[in-house]
């Protein structure tokens, strides 16, 4: 649901924002944002664009890209345009801009006629700072129209993978960004993204025509995340282990497939004392718009969700992510993921997987609409994201990898570093399993899935087994040395290396060219055992740097550093801690008069500080991170008043 704003409340800035010819980038990162120092690379971004130069931005989650085109286009004559495909968010962005004094505004489907002639008004009066548009909306006439009447500083791409047909979230609307640089050739572009291999990196310059662009490819890496994969037991039950022991009280997302599953596991923390939403594309509109409002607005609330929501989601304390269900890509986990810990507080991406995932995203990929190449696509993304979770190796530095980022140090924060897994030749194993398959195969004409094969090896008479009297096959009874579990995850391993392939409708195992290389033995197998428990999250994990999205006093400087060269962030005192918790609930109580997410007030590593240092006055509240003349001057009092209780 939209405010109504008309142009006059649009022109009036809560705070005092410089000039345009007067403020320079620092003047602005200072005096609206409160940050006294650039992360690593945006100052050069940012000149350039001020410059009116184009630019592709790859820079991850929490890594400070929005002030990569905020701040230009504050700096700028003009308005800046930001094309983006989070609808449902815009609101909050724009509630977010017009906290620090920033004239924000959007256009979108949601707006009424009169909102959304309020908002062009403002833009034509030259009274707004930042216009946000959909992507779909610059096919309206009316729309190009109206940008070629308005005084227009630069256009911001946001979430340019959408328009890559080769990433994970590609968006046909997205195929008319083009027309930006064609229509209004001396405006500069900026196109940002979180999540592009290399080949999604070609694409989008291809698509958008930024050969010429200055490109900014920054370290992938989140190292306050700790990576955990394990296998699919109990999901639900691993689930609420994994929020009980570790994140009681945390704000969170649980990914899964279908609607279906979305319901029930949302169903099922309700009943277990946890508060937790349902958001999936099949639920009413307001029901979703609710949902995600209550997990923006309030703490503690545990999403459950399909991959529809989580897009542009700006709640810096989500405290960990989960998936019950495999990925289809490593860009799609890794967005996902990232999620998590935009403040650079420690969180987790815990992901549980089991066989039957292997088997039905190789069904969905069989019956998937499009081309042989397209189908391929898809399994060439299935086929990564397999190595990912089955490798022996550092998480991180497989996930960098994927991402071109190449030669990282093991980060000593995912489960295979905490708790390294055993490699062992499975050469016979495999071959064992091989022989099943290729025996049902030839001998009975027969396929079968994982289950089959399994029950096989293992000796058991099954009326299955009898029926088709698989209890004859020399190969009957061989596998009693592994229990079910054990074979289970050899299957997945043999998927994962292309030594074994999931055809049909039903899920059977069939061999492939390179399975005849293991029979031969000419081929060895290494293998990763089971852990024997899960592991749990260390309190004493890395951490990030604790700043606000768009930089700090205290910089990260990125370039894949391992974990332990990771800057800490503020740490409360014993003193402090009581301080800390009242901030946070005059923040909450303002939240809710103002119906605006806690974030867009401050951030907890901002109220941090402050319950540290407990300023005594205007001035050094000034000198706190995060802390803008907007907000200073909004509420600069109130938090004073606050601090004054715990005085003596």
């Amino acid at each position: 649901m939209t405010v109504p704003v008309g142009p006059a409340e649009l022109a009036r800035p809560t705070g005092t924002r410089p000039p345009a010819a007067e403020a320079g980038a620092e003047e602005v990162l200072r005096r609206i944002f409160g940050y006294d120092a650039f992360r690593s690379g945006q100052r050069e971004i940012i000149d350039h664009v001020v410059g009116g130069g184009d630019a592709l931005v790859l820079m991850p989650t929490g890594g400070g890209k929005s002030l990569c085109y905020q701040i230009p286009a504050l700096v700028r004559s003009g308005t800046g345009v930001v094309i983006s495909p989070l609808i449902a968010l815009m609101q909050d962005q724009v509630d977010a801009l017009r906290a620090l004094g920033v004239r924000a505004g959007f256009l979108n489907s949601t707006q009424d006629v009169g909102e959304r002639r309020a908002v062009e008004g403002a833009l034509l009066a030259g009274e707004l700072d930042l216009v946000y548009l959909a992507p779909e909306r610059l096919r309206v006439e009316a729309t190009t129209r109206l940008l070629d009447r308005a005084s227009i500083s630069l256009f911001a791409i946001d979430e340019a993978h959408c328009v890559a047909q080769w990433g994970h979230d590609f968006r046909p609307d997205y195929l008319q960004v083009s027309m930006l640089h064609e229509r209004w050739p001396t405006v500069p572009r900026i196109a940002l993204t979180a999540t592009a291999t290399p080949e999604t990196h070609r694409e989008i310059t291809a698509r958008l025509e930024l050969a010429d662009a200055h490109h900014h490819v920054s370290s992938f890496d989140r190292p306050n995340i700790q990576y955990r994969i394990e296998s699919k037991k109990e999901p639900k039950a691993q689930l609420l282990e994994l929020l009980r022991t570790e994140h009681a009280g945390d704000a969170g997302i649980v990914y899964c497939l279908s609607r279906a599953s979305v319901e029930r596991v949302a169903e099922f923390l309700v009943a277990q004392g946890i508060p937790a939403l349902p958001y999936h594309a099949g639920l009413d509109a307001r029901v979703r718009a609710a949902n995600q409002s209550r997990f923006l607005r309030e703490d503690g609330i545990v999403m459950v969700a399909t991959i529809a929501f989580g897009m542009g989601i700006d709640k810096p304390d989500v405290r960990f992510v989960a998936h019950l269900d495999l990925p289809k890509s490593v860009e799609g986990y890794y967005q996902e993921t990232g999620r998590a810990g935009r403040d650079g507080q420690p969180s987790t991406a815990w992901l549980a997987y089991g066989l039957q995932d292997v088997v039905q995203q190789r069904r969905l990929i069989d019956s998937s609409p499009g081309d042989a190449a397209h189908r391929r696509r898809l399994s060439t993304h299935l086929d990564a994201m397999l190595a990912l979770c089955e490798t022996v190796e550092c998480r991180r530095v497989g996930l960098l990898a994927y991402f071109g980022q190449h030669g990282t140090q093991p980060c000593g924060n995912c489960d295979s570093c905490l708790r390294p897994p055993e490699s062992f030749d499975g050469t016979i194993p495999a071959q064992k399993l091989l022989s099943t398959v290729l025996r049902l195969d030839r001998e009975r004409n027969q396929r079968f899935g994982a289950g089959q094969s399994i029950d096989i090896l293992l000796g058991r008479r099954t009326p299955k087994v009898e029926q088709h009297r698989h209890d004859a096959l020399s190969v009957f009874g061989i596998g009693t040395d592994l229990r079910e579990l054990e074979w289970r995850a050899v299957v997945r391993q043999l998927l994962a290396q292309g030594l074994l392939a999931v055809q049909g409708e039903h899920g059977t195992l069939a061999l492939t060219e390179a399975s005849a290389e293991v029979l031969r033995g000419s081929r060895s197998v290494a293998l990763r055992r089971e852990p024997a428990r899960p592991l749990r999250s260390s309190t004493g994990g890395a951490r990030g740097d604790g700043g606000a999205e768009g930089g700090g006093r205290t910089r990260a400087e990125g370039g894949g550093r391992a974990r332990r060269g990771a800057a800490a962030p503020v740490e409360l005192s014993a003193e402090a801690a009581p301080v800390f918790e009242a901030l946070r609930a005059w923040r909450a109580a303002s939240a809710k008069e103002q119906s605006v997410p806690a974030y867009v007030i401050f951030h907890d590593a901002t109220l941090r500080e402050i319950a540290n240092r407990r300023p005594v006055d205007l001035a050094t509240l000034a000198g706190i991170s995060g802390v803008g003349e907007n907000k200073l001057a909004k509420y600069g009092q109130q938090i004073l008043e606050a601090l004054a209780e715990f005085s003596g």
